[in-house]
Parts: C-alpha cells; sequence; structure tokens
C-alpha cells in the first residue's frame, strides 16, 4: 500500500510538471503565520494563481498537508511567510528545508530584526544577518514616511524586468558570505544603514566605522535586501528582508515623487526567477564524432579531429515548454585529462538555434579523457556535461609507411647500402683481375 501511495505521488509530479508555468511544476505551499493576513498580499498571491500556480496554505505548526510524504516532497515550491515565527511542525527545520533543495524544490523565505530559526537558516547560505532588533534606516529622500519605509532602486540585472521603478522595502539587511553561488538581487541604497534605534545619537560612531572600515559597519550598497542562491542542482531560493515588500500596502503605495512604486512587477520577476520560470536552462543533448563520421566511436587515436556537439534549450514560461536556446556567447569545451588539455571556445552554430559545436585535434597523449561542460553564470542555470572517452596510441599498422622527417636517415642509409654494394663489387672484380695476371706471369 505504501509503494502504491508513492508511484501515485511520483505520477501526479510529473503530470504537473507536464504543462507547468514553471520548469519544475505549479504546485507552491504557502506557509503562513497567524498574525498575517491573506488578505493582505491579495495582489501577490493573486498574481501567482494567475501565472497558473496551485497554492496551498497552512499554519507554520499545521501538520497537513505535509511537505514531505515517503520521501517525496509533496510540492514544487515552499513559501515562508513566517518572518517572526520561532516554532514550527516537526517537518519545518532548516535541516528539512536544505534537504527540500536537494530534491528539487525551490524556496522563498521571508526574514525579520528578530532571532528564528530562518535566521539560522540563511547563514547556511553564506548570508550573515546583523544583530537582533537592526532594521535598515535610511533618511534620504526625504519623504514623510517612517525612516524604516525606503524607496530602493532596482538595479539592472538579467533576472529583473528593465526600467522597474524603484520599490518599497521596509526590513532587516544582510551582508554577504564568500559564496560564489549567491545572487544578489536588491541592495540597500548607499545612503541606508541598519541600527537599532531611529534617531541619530550613534552616528558618530557610524562615521568613525566608515573612516576606519573597521568590523560591524553595515551600512552602504554592501548590504542586501533580497537576495538569492542557487545549488548545484539548480533548485533556488530567495531571502527577502521582509515580507513588507510583498504586500498590497507597498505595491499601491507611491513613491516621493509621485510616481506609482515597481513593488509588484519586482515581486513577479523574483518569484518567476525563484521557482525556475525565467533563465532556466538545459542540456538536451551531446554528441560527438571524428570527421568525417557521424556516429561517435568507443575510442579516439590521438592526433583525430574530433567534432563536439551540445544542444541547449531555455524554458519558455509562455508556452510551458523548452525551446533551443542560442544566447550563450561565452560556453567552453574542456578535454581533461586530470587537467585540461584543450580549453576551446563552444559556439553557438549561425542558423541552428540551439546547437553548440566546435572541431578540435585530440592531444598528442594517450589515456582516459572527458569532455566536459561546465558553464556557471549568476542568475542562470548551471550547465554541466561530463563523458569519459578512451584516447590510445595508433595500432601498428596505423603508423605511416614513411616520416618525412626521417628522410636523412633514409637516405643515409640507401647510401650506405649502394656505397657497400659499389666496395664488394668493385673488390670482388679487383680480386679476380689479380689472379689473372699472377698466372700469367707464372706460366
Amino acid at each position: 500500500m505504501r509503494f502504491l501511495s508513492s508511484a501515485l505521488v511520483s505520477f501526479l509530479a510529473l503530470a504537473y510538471n507536464v504543462f507547468a508555468k514553471s520548469s519544475t511544476g505549479d504546485s507552491v505551499l504557502v506557509v503562513i503565520d497567524p498574525s498575517l493576513k491573506k488578505e493582505d498580499y491579495s495582489k501577490f498571491f493573486g498574481g501567482l494563481e494567475e501565472r497558473g500556480y496551485q497554492l496551498t496554505f497552512r499554519g507554520p505548526k499545521d501538520t497537513h498537508p505535509p511537505i514531505e510524504q515517503y520521501g517525496i516532497p509533496g510540492f514544487s515550491h515552499v513559501i515562508l511567510f513566517t518572518p517572526e515565527t520561532k516554532s514550527y511542525a516537526f517537518d519545518i527545520t532548516p535541516q528539512s528545508l536544505v534537504e527540500l533543495l536537494s530534491e528539487d524544490t525551490n524556496l522563498l523565505v521571508t526574514l525579520s530584526a528578530k532571532q528564528t530559526p530562518l535566521s539560522s537558516l540563511s547563514t547556511e547560505f553564506s548570508l550573515i544577518p546583523p544583530p537582533p532588533g537592526t532594521p535598515l534606516v535610511s533618511h534620504h529622500p526625504a519623504r514623510s514616511e517612517p525612516a524604516t519605509v525606503i524607496p530602493v532602486p532596482v538595479p539592472e540585472s538579467p533576472l529583473l524586468t528593465p526600467g522597474t521603478p524603484p520599490v518599497w522595502f521596509s526590513g532587516v539587511p544582510h551582508a554577504f558570505g564568500n559564496s560564489p553561488y549567491l545572487v544578489p538581487i536588491l541592495r540597500a541604497s548607499s545612503e541606508s544603514f541598519a541600527a537599532d534605534s531611529l534617531d541619530d545619537s550613534g552616528d558618530d560612531a557610524l562615521v568613525d566605522a566608515s573612516e576606519k572600515a573597521g568590523e560591524g559597519l553595515w551600512a552602504g550598497s554592501q548590504l542586501g535586501l533580497v537576495t538569492g542562491f542557487q545549488t548545484l542542482k539548480n533548485s533556488r531560493v530567495v531571502f527577502a528582508g521582509g515580507v513588507e515588500i510583498f504586500g498590497d500596502q507597498y505595491a499601491n503605495k507611491a513613491l516621493p515623487d509621485g510616481a506609482p512604486s515597481g513593488n509588484e512587477k519586482f515581486v513577479r520577476d523574483v518569484t518567476a526567477w525563484a521557482f525556475r520560470e525565467t533563465l532556466a536552462l538545459r542540456i538536451d543533448n551531446t554528441t560527438y564524432h571524428r570527421v568525417g563520421e557521424e556516429a561517435p566511436s568507443e575510442k579516439y587515436t590521438i592526433n583525430d579531429q574530433i567534432v563536439y556537439t551540445a544542444h541547449i534549450s531555455a524554458y519558455d514560461p509562455e508556452t510551458s515548454s523548452w525551446k533551443p536556446y542560442s544566447g550563450i556567447t561565452d560556453m567552453q569545451l574542456e578535454f581533461t585529462m586530470l587537467d585540461p588539455h584543450i580549453r576551446i571556445a563552444l559556439p553557438p552554430v549561425a542558423g541552428e538555434p540551439g546547437k553548440y559545436q566546435v572541431q578540435f585535434r585530440a592531444p598528442d597523449r594517450h589515456g582516459v579523457f572527458k569532455f566536459v561542460v561546465d558553464w556557471r553564470r549568476k542568475g542562470y542555470s548551471f550547465l554541466q556535461t561530463s563523458t569519459t572517452v578512451p584516447v590510445v596510441p595508433p595500432r601498428h599498422d596505423q603508423y605511416p609507411r614513411f616520416l618525412s622527417a626521417a628522410w636523412p636517415y633514409y637516405a643515409g642509409a640507401v647510401s650506405t647500402s649502394i656505397g657497400f654494394f659499389l666496395f664488394s663489387a668493385l673488390w670482388l672484380a679487383g680480386d679476380v683481375e689479380g689472379k689473372k695476371k699472377k698466372s700469367l706471369k707464372t706460366e
């Protein structure tokens, strides 16, 4: 019975992926704190439903529906609107959320100025939260709102719509660790800083710290407000410093200059990236063969001319399908044996969408080699593939009959042979004539 239930869950997950807005499925679990009202986030949740997502809501201490059942995630994406929650049900822990990412589930996590389990979770992804109770503060630009409600400019990014207006933000910032898998999405403005008080009593200490570049300085654009993280399996998690950025209040709130805010458009782009609607790439297949052949060979000979081809596609959320993609111009192919012996550009083929091809000569060294493609760019799905092939020396009957470099030796051997033949002939002929002369004198 348990096997049948597991098989049914797997079948339903596969069926969702066939007609999915996201490249990994449309089922979304929203864990929302009881202190928050769904009506205050109607634009955000309504926008997800309009895009085809199926939302399921539960409280942080509820056990139904479970996030995972029989070792299989029950949802393709999980949204945690629990910025101040300190206790959860048994199936929501930092460890279980990390395991969900390894099972190809995406996460959207909101934080707050309070110390919570989600704050501890963020440190696992190379984010450094400030001390508790230190929200982001900025007195610029001049406005009637509190100093903790800040209009933040939206930077240029491949995962955001160009020209997005500034967004309203209220919450806690974070610093960045050294992980190369972090994807900064929204940074704090240069005039903002993290502080435990709204007055300016500590401004002298802030100035001193900035001049000394001392530790503990939480100020400026070095701080992140919304940051993504992409794992090696291409699952994605986004940490937002406050839940208010997703609310209707900030979406409807005008900027200080009277223009509409970009919150609605911004959170749409963020969820599209987090749920792998955008910048989702994959390698469909790879082929390799000798020049003049079509089928791959089980082994290759040193100095063979080899053709390597990769087909790459990108997910199109409008049609819920994968389409050939030729937009990568900096991909490389490595032919490695421990270390790369050959590293060469793998360019797209003109007139053939999604096809990347290169021709190269196998190195003059035999061994077990790998075709390796490892393309990693911030925001985009990682493209990784590796194929092992042996490279062998030529067979005894594959070597050339004559080597052009050995012609001096050939000439020396031939001249020596000819000289020996002539010497032998002259010697033998001269010996016979001498005997004849001797015999004639004796007579």
